[in-house]
């Protein structure tokens, strides 16, 4: 029987380097679109968020853009100006958001939207471990069935270092070309492991649990194709508060997977050493 190929050195790298992670903010969206039960938390929320960060995108490219476009130019390429200053306009939109309003307005509602997904899809035991979740299973609504959000339940803590890594790598979008990648992909890495928050707490971790299972290799890349794609749909105007919902249940989507991941691992590892005594 002849032996498989082995992996190239570029298979071997892409492997432990991009995963799947960075569909889950997309399969976010899609869960919203086809389950209805849990549309009624976004309708609550969406119309003066979206009003709100609305006025906030007219106010910045009504008085800011043009100027920044004018700046851009003196050392930019024809066309590349007006690139980076709606990224850099749309950056400084998403920064004043998530300062003034997303921690305020939304964070109790993100809990909501991914403990009910959680529940959803079998992971009850895990959303009881932090709030009460009804038993009724002839009841098919999670929202329903999960109580009211105990003390401190936070989907993704505000966090002043990443205010301030925001303001500092924004003038990235003033580099040509490879600015406005740069900025996506820094200020990812350091989102993803906030948007798995509310899965660190309903596992129980601590600091130290939490920073180890952060910064393993594989988890680090994960985060940083989750948080980067989060970050585009950031970018999205009029629509990146509607996002930032949906990214709640995609977020749950990746926690879920994780699980099964974890369990499949266990199951190997059970089956081998059961295979070594034999």
């Amino acid at each position: 029987m002849a032996q498989s190929k082995p992996p190239s050195a570029l298979q071997r790298f892409a492997r432990a380097n991009f995963t799947s992670s960075f569909l889950y903010p997309l399969k976010g969206i899609y869960y919203f679109a086809t389950h209805r039960y849990i549309q009624p938390l976004l309708r609550s929320r969406l119309l003066p968020l979206t009003l709100l960060s609305t006025c906030i995108l007219a106010i910045l490219f009504l008085t800011a853009y043009l100027p920044v476009v004018a700046f851009l130019a003196l050392f930019h390429y024809s066309g590349s100006a007006w690139v980076n200053g709606t990224f850099f306009i749309l950056g400084i939109g998403t920064l004043l958001t998530s300062m003034l309003f997303e921690a305020l307005f939304v964070d109790g509602t993100q809990v909501d939207i991914f403990d009910a997904v959680m529940v959803a899809e079998g992971y009850e035991h895990l959303v009881k471990t932090r709030r009460p979740v009804a038993d009724d299973i002839e009841e098919s609504d999670p929202v329903k069935r999960i109580g009211p959000r105990e003390k401190g339940a936070t989907f993704a803590p505000f966090s002043l270092r990443q205010i301030v890594e925001l303001i500092v790598l924004l003038p990235l979008n003033f580099v040509p070309f490879a600015g406005v990648p740069l900025f996506l992909l820094l200020t990812g890495y350091r989102a993803g492991p906030f948007l798995n928050w509310r899965y660190f707490q309903l596992k129980g971790f601590d600091k130290k649990q939490r920073n180890q299972y952060i910064k393993t290799k594989k988890r680090r890349f994960e985060y940083l194709w989750f948080g980067t794609v989060y970050m585009v749909l950031q970018l999205i105007p009029v629509l990146s508060m509607l996002l930032l919902l949906t990214s709640a249940a995609g977020s749950a989507l990746w926690s879920v997977h994780v699980e099964r991941e974890l369990a499949l691992m266990a199951e190997e590892q059970v089956a081998g050493e059961y295979s070594d005594d034999v």
